[in-house]
């Protein structure tokens, strides 16, 4: 049997986090917890579980704080445990299965994290499949007789454990607060944060959060690394954007830049174009472009299709 070290970065997590580790603290050999500025009762409601309870002073990386949990493990494998996730019994079972009659050579888990589309989260997927337990020392191997190398693919396990995401609240502030950092600082996102900073904006910013990305994504159009669609994330946050700032000369440029990229568009950007023509009560081109979301992909939020249904409703 495996042993497992459960790490978790948190932060004013009082009233999920008994109802976390109830769910999985029997399954774990110890439990860390970083505490990345909590000012409830937060670390009392930890303290009832361990005594391996760290403070991170809170830097604005995500990445160093979870670094950082790690560091304290001393197990052979680490679960990677967020405050508002929940193991349901079937799902504990699993586990304790898998803790059981887990390979030696498997370097990964994945897990399914599901629920996700009930409360408005960056995910086009209610389940997908996530990394969750990582072995916590790698052992390298040498391999071909001549021009040996070393094996850095990890192998990985695809279990059928389901990890139910149940938030009591939004954190896109504070993503986007991250997001806004990096951008500061001078730091580049790769397409993938590229697609979710695009997510978080269009799904949950506020107009404050959309003007002060404009930079950042008219920067992005001239960045010869960027794929496709990270050029249409970035017509559609620009459109979004400008037309919350009633441009309408900017806000035209970039939606039919999104228009002509492909040949189409995409679904959100339709649905921008139906909004602009519904705040100035020209309806029967709102159709159209309601229409037309509804035959093309989307590209940042799947909800673009039910709320461009909505708007014909509405249209009667």
């Amino acid at each position: 049997m495996i042993t497992i070290s459960c790490c978790m970065i948190v932060k004013n997590e009082e009233k999920v986090l008994a109802r976390c580790l109830d769910s999985i603290a029997d399954l774990m050999d110890e439990i860390v917890i970083v505490d990345t500025g909590s000012t409830d009762g937060t670390k009392a409601v930890a303290a009832r579980y361990t005594d391996k309870i760290y403070d991170f002073e809170w830097n604005g990386s995500f990445a160093d704080a979870r670094n950082y949990s790690f560091s304290k493990a001393t197990a052979q494998y680490i679960y990677c445990a967020d405050a508002d996730e929940v193991l349901d019994r079937v799902n504990h079972d699993k586990f304790a299965l898998l803790k059981k009659g887990l390979l030696p050579e498997i370097d990964i888990v994945q897990m399914y994290y599901c629920n996700q589309m009930e409360f408005n989260t960056i995910y086009n997927f209610d389940r997908e499949l996530r990394p969750k337990l990582y072995k916590r020392v790698r052992t390298f191997t040498w391999y071909n007789p001549i021009h040996e190398t070393v094996g850095l693919q990890p192998t990985i396990y695809d279990s059928e454990i389901e990890i139910i995401h149940k938030p009591t609240g939004f954190h896109a502030s504070r993503d986007l607060e991250a997001f806004e950092k990096m951008y500061a600082d001078g730091l580049y996102m790769d397409n993938r944060l590229h697609t979710l900073y695009a997510k978080e904006l269009l799904i949950a910013g506020e107009k404050s959060n959309l003007h002060k990305a404009i930079p950042y994504f008219e920067k992005s159009l001239t960045d010869e690394n960027r794929t496709t669609d990270s050029l249409m994330e970035s017509y559609v946050i620009l459109a979004r954007a400008y037309r919350s700032k009633n441009d309408v000369t900017k806000f035209f440029k970039y939606a039919m830049r999104a228009v002509t990229l492909d040949g189409d568009g995409c679904a959100e950007i339709c649905l921008e174009l139906a909004s602009f023509y519904h705040s100035i009560r020209d309806f029967d081109e709102e159709r159209i472009w309601a229409n037309a979301a509804l035959s093309l992909p989307c590209v940042l939020n799947i909800e673009t299709t039910e709320n461009a249904k909505k708007m014909l409703a509405a249209l009667g």
